[in-house]
């Protein structure tokens, strides 16, 4: 039987941080990790997924602009013709940063916004002044013409946010907004177990998301709960302000319940995530 190569690579280039987030699941610190993959060890890699004929790169970490070889990796995976993207907390981008990401072959970043104020976004990043950093990063992809969505972590304090997490994403040029679950791993198991939320609560978060839609001009997406598509499905949702096919990007949407039961298996075997300590495999 043939595989099929993933179509996405997560690959987390550093554990190195600026922030010190209550959730990270990868513990990350202020200095690198040792078995990081040197600048050589990464362009292998690429050559590897260029090999594979991935869809999809999404370079995260730790903080990604924290390695000073950032660039030069996205640099030579967009030259093997890997469509490159990368999350970030966005406090390190400035507008000349920016330009030189896009100039790099950066196809979009993915910026952590988990708040719409200084007070909650900064406790739960663990660093004062990072949302106003954030913002200004924001801003700075927006000058330079780098696109850019909105990541956002949902739990216990910020559910009543969601609507003006939405309305700053509009409000700020970001071309999509995706939410994820807070998981009890890695940092979140000692500092912020208490704000996942509970079964019910997911639902009705995912039930008033699947209905935002509808008014929505941006695509939302929550990549690890498959009720939300069968929710968007179910409602009937269908978008006011672009075509109904965008949202075909939402993952596992238009798939079938009995798919469905099968998915969390089949969408591992169609995304794969590299640690820094992986070297040896590649």
């Amino acid at each position: 039987m043939q595989v099929r190569p993933p179509f996405i690579v997560s690959y987390s280039i550093t554990t190195k941080c600026n922030l010190k987030c209550k959730h990270c699941y990868s513990d990350s610190v202020e200095q690198a990790a040792p078995d990081e993959l040197s600048t050589e060890e990464a362009f292998r890699l690429m050559d590897d997924l260029s090999k594979w004929r991935i869809g999809l790169l999404v370079i995260d970490g730790g903080e990604p602009l924290c390695r000073e070889d950032i660039l030069d990796v996205v640099k030579y995976a967009s030259s093997k013709g890997i469509r490159t993207t990368i999350g970030s907390n966005g406090t390190l981008i400035d507008e000349a940063m920016a330009r030189k990401m896009l100039d790099a072959g950066v196809k979009c970043v993915a910026i952590s916004v988990d708040a719409v104020d200084a007070r909650t976004h900064d406790s739960f990043r663990g660093v004062s002044g990072a949302f106003d950093d954030t913002l200004k990063g924001i801003k700075a992809c927006r000058a330079a013409g780098l696109p850019f969505q909105f990541n956002t972590v949902i739990r216990k304090e910020t559910v009543p946010q969601l609507e003006d997490i939405l309305h700053l994403a509009v409000d700020n040029g970001a071309n999509a907004a995706e939410f994820f679950d807070l998981v009890a791993a890695g940092r979140a198991r000692r500092e912020c177990r208490v704000e996942v939320l509970s079964l019910d609560e997911r639902k009705q978060a995912m039930e008033w998301l699947a209905e935002f839609q509808e008014d929505c001009p941006i695509v939302i997406r929550v990549p690890a709960c498959p009720m939300y598509p069968l929710l968007l499905q179910e409602k009937h949702i269908k978008p006011k302000h672009f075509p109904a096919e965008m949202l075909r990007r939402v993952p596992y949407y238009g798939r079938h319940a009995y798919g469905l039961c099968h998915g969390s298996i089949q969408w591992r075997s169609e995304s794969v995530h590299v640690t820094p300590g992986q070297a040896g495999q590649y």
